[in-house]
């Protein structure tokens, strides 16, 4: 019998539901579950299963038949609708006329030398008092004209297609995430491909540590500078990156090098693009959305999915198999979950307690949704994982839906990130420990979670980067190795320190945005007119982490270092933090996981000589060290120093050199017995 991932008994998730405060929801949970069970049974009539009822991008869509070609669309409020493309001069001709078949549903069937590899196509789609071009909703691959701005679909059928050479990479028991975009991964100022990703930012990465990689703005997004937030084509890949098959190269070489591959899947909302997009796809705003205000996203200027729509569900539920199937990806992480789960979609909300989560302001819809999401990616795939981007802290989104959860395998632990980003508006000295270890250990028994120092978002227009905020004006002129500036120093010894921190005290994965692991400054910017077009910012300056003379390639090695000891045991975050020292007059943490030692000192001045706590009887030794010269410290502790513990009557203790913004790693040898 395969063993599960997560099987460890000593930090085996407790059951959802245990939890005593959820005892006066218990109803609730109940209902919730009958919900996802009735509509899952809804769908598929008892007849088939729900990974079957997910197909439907094999039926709509363009798609290649013995015979000829068969094209499908639903657009329920049609009156008439046409294939046009280069196969018919962009004209409405009859025998690219599409019939209805019922239920809203449009079909065409075409000969076989009628449409070719490489042609460009819309619909024409009329309605009761209107008409307009529209590319289809199951599009699978859409380009910009690059001299028109024009969007239309490409029939993608090349004579031979990509055949994947490499199996993906077993599941992990601990995520170690590389979040990047696959446009700003290059140092040029242009917009990257999938080629030059897969070529020169791949090898980059896999030489980093981490397993997985997360993708961003994968799917087709009009506007480059929505970061791939507001999506168009949902079963398109961004063209402006290249084609389909280049895409599933990068997912094969990845997988070659031992990486993972998720995507950021945005289910949340949609463009408000009508021609480009799914919008007014027949005529309406209705048909995959909302009517009136609900159906708007004011703050993010976008549509709101009809979750309670057969058609929408059918819809997102075979969008995220597509994925699995066509691209071999290896999951997703959701973004968007808390707009989705709440009317308010969690603008301006604080999240006080429990009724909060199953009050008159969930989207009960999104919910089920969500639970028949999950269902449909583990049964196509039981090593996927998906993860869950929520702010809102709702309990059951990442435990399993056969205890009553929502099915997610990870949430994001939002509230780390925004912890040590008002930490930086702190004078040092008001610096909480207990603050920091609670925010860090802070999380749900029968979830898991992912935690981080920073993703994109801290950086995105109007941010900054977690070194930048730290060293402010003076990464300008002080990052060489030979200068000396106070405000660097700080910088780059709590940057270590914090990612440290976070890294060795998560939950059950850590991750990192791409190039903010070495320090990478200032902020993300994409071209817009408020910047001349600019691309400065959209890109990710590799070569200061390669130059010895600055200190960016001590923040580089001293991650690698730090991903090699929280990874280097295969149960590390399936063990407990056991605190072992918060002194917040010293401004000290000491913790110990799966038998390796933590030791902070996060105190802006003062260094201990012989800092004591009480440990287990043993002869530590360092095996990672923040001050190391290596990584641009100050070397003020040698790696040839091992200590040991102490006996006294009330127990073993252990005295260390701890320098002040420094920490250290130990790993205990046992005594012999007297």
């Amino acid at each position: 019998m395969r063993r599960s991932p997560f099987a460890r008994l000593d930090n085996a998730p407790e059951p959802f539901g245990s939890d005593p405060w959820l005892a006066p929801y218990r109803d609730h949970l109940a209902w919730r579950a009958s919900q996802v069970a009735d509509t899952e049974k809804r769908l598929t009539g008892g007849k088939v299963s729900l990974c079957d009822f997910a197909s439907a991008h094999e039926f709509f869509g363009l798609h290649r038949v013995k015979d000829g070609w068969v094209f499908r669309e639903w657009a329920p409020n049609a009156t008439r609708i046409y294939l046009v493309g280069d196969f018919s001069q962009w004209k409405e001709q009859p025998e690219f006329e599409l019939h209805s078949i019922g239920d809203g549903n449009w079909e065409l069937s075409v000969t076989e030398k009628s449409i070719s590899h490489g042609m460009h196509y819309m619909m024409h789609v009329e309605w009761d008092g209107g008409k307009g071009e529209r590319v289809p909703a199951y599009a699978r691959y859409v380009v910009q004209d690059p001299d028109t701005n024009q969007f239309s679909a490409v029939v993608w059928n090349p004579e031979h297609p990509y055949v994947f050479r490499n199996p993906s990479p077993a599941r992990p028991e601990a995520m170690l995430v590389y979040e990047t975009h696959v446009g700003m991964a290059q140092e040029e100022a242009k917009v990257g491909t999938f080629e030059e990703f897969r070529t020169k930012t791949l090898p980059r990465i896999a030489a980093s540590g981490y397993n997985t990689i997360q993708l961003m703005a994968v799917m087709s997004h009009p506007y480059y500078g929505s970061f791939g937030y507001h999506v168009a084509n949902f079963f398109s890949i961004s063209g402006r990156f290249g084609t389909p098959d280049e895409f599933k190269a990068l997912v094969d070489e990845a997988h070659r090098l031992g990486l993972r591959v998720i995507m950021d899947i945005v289910h949340s909302h949609a463009v408000k693009n009508e021609t480009e997009g799914i919008a007014k796809i027949d005529g309406t705003r209705h048909a995959y959305f909302h009517g009136g205000d609900r159906g708007l996203h004011r703050t993010w200027d976008s549509l709101c999915f009809d979750y309670g729509k057969t058609e929408v569900l059918h819809f997102l539920l075979s969008n995220c198999r597509y994925y699995l199937d066509e691209y071999h990806l290896d999951g997703f992480r959701f973004d968007g979950v808390t707009s989705m789960l709440y009317f308010h979609h969690g603008i301006g909300k604080a999240f006080s307690g429990y009724a909060d989560y199953f009050g008159p302001d969930v989207d009960e819809d999104a919910v089920v949704y969500l639970s028949l999401a999950n269902r449909v990616i583990h049964a196509v795939r039981p090593d996927a994982v998906s993860v869950a981007e929520d702010v809102s802290g709702m309990p059951g989104l990442a435990a399993p839906s056969e205890q009553g959860g929502i099915g997610f395998d990870y949430r994001m632990a939002m509230g780390v990130t925004d912890m040590w980003f008002k930490m930086f508006d702190k004078r040092d000295e008001d610096w909480s420990m207990f603050g920091v270890f609670c925010e860090l250990t802070n999380r749900r028994a029968d979830e898991r979670s992912i935690s981080y120092v920073e993703c994109h978002d801290q950086a995105i227009v109007g941010g900054k980067t977690a070194m930048f905020t730290l060293a402010d004006r003076a990464m300008y002129d002080a990052m060489d190795t030979r200068s000396s500036d106070p405000m660097v120093d700080r910088a780059v010894a709590l940057h270590k320190m914090i990612r440290l921190a976070t890294a060795a005290a998560a939950g059950h994965g850590y991750l990192n945005f791409m190039g903010n692991a070495c320090g990478h400054p200032e902020w993300i910017d994409f071209p817009r007119a408020d910047n001349g077009w600019s691309y400065d910012h959209a890109r990710r300056i590799w070569s200061i982490s390669d130059d010895p003379g600055l200190r960016y390639i001590g923040l580089r090695d001293f991650d690698r270092a730090m991903l090699s000891i929280v990874s280097r045991k295969p149960g590390f975050y399936a063990t407990r933090v056991q605190t072992l020292r918060i002194d917040e007059m010293a401004k000290v943490i000491v913790f110990e996981r799966d038998g390796l030692f933590f030791c902070f000192n996060f105190n802006c001045n003062a260094s201990y000589p012989d800092y004591e706590f009480e440990t287990r009887r043993g002869c530590y030794h360092a095996v990672l060290d923040t001050d190391s010269t290596v990584f641009g410290g100050f070397g003020r502790r040698s790696s040839e120093l091992e200590w040991t513990t102490e006996r006294r009557i009330s127990g073993d203790f252990l005295k260390i050199y701890l320098p002040c913004r420094t920490a250290i790693v130990l790993e205990r040898r046992p005594l012999p017995e007297n």
